[in-house]
């Protein structure tokens, strides 16, 4: 018999829930190169199985419905889909740049246009905020102020 509820209680077997982060093919979805988008963040699919990987890691067997996809996801990457959801524009290794000199008590940290990686998507309120690595600083910077660093390759998401 099958647990009614798994890993601490997060999700239920065939419970809804919605995919925070693109996934692409890492190499393990057959028949589709590498890199290429499976799911887009903010789909809904239904857990259907769990497991691990490399003993340590649970994994989320994910059936995406609209995309007829199963993917496997991380309890990091997946939020009920019932959980308010903030869509973003950057995502995790997103390159930007800020688009005005970003600074604490007059001190200037970062000068507009420096390009940073995002390390983190915080979506604690309606205003999407980012941790976003700028050399040897991490910032907690608003969505407001970054563009991308290289808008010729940036496909804007569908919010």
């Amino acid at each position: 018999m099958k647990p009614d509820r798994f890993d601490e209680g997060r999700f239920e077997y065939g419970e809804p829930v919605r995919v925070t982060r693109n996934v692409r093919n890492d190499g393990t979805y057959p028949g589709i190169d590498v890199g290429v988008l499976l799911v887009r963040r903010g789909s809904v699919g239904h857990i259907i199985n769990v497991g691990t990987f490399l003993q340590d890691q649970v994994i989320f067997t994910v059936h995406f419905l609209t995309q007829d996809i199963m993917v496997g996801c991380r309890l990091e990457e997946l939020i009920s889909a019932d959980d308010p959801w903030n869509p973003s524009r950057f995502e995790f290794r997103d390159k930007v740049v800020c688009t005005l000199d970003l600074g604490v008590q007059g001190n200037v940290l970062v000068s507009k246009g420096t390009e940073g990686e995002v390390y983190k998507v915080i979506r604690d309120d309606e205003k999407i905020k980012y941790h976003v690595a700028f050399y040897d600083r991490t910032l907690l910077v608003p969505e407001t102020v970054l563009a991308p660093a290289h808008p010729e390759t940036f496909t804007e998401p569908e919010l």
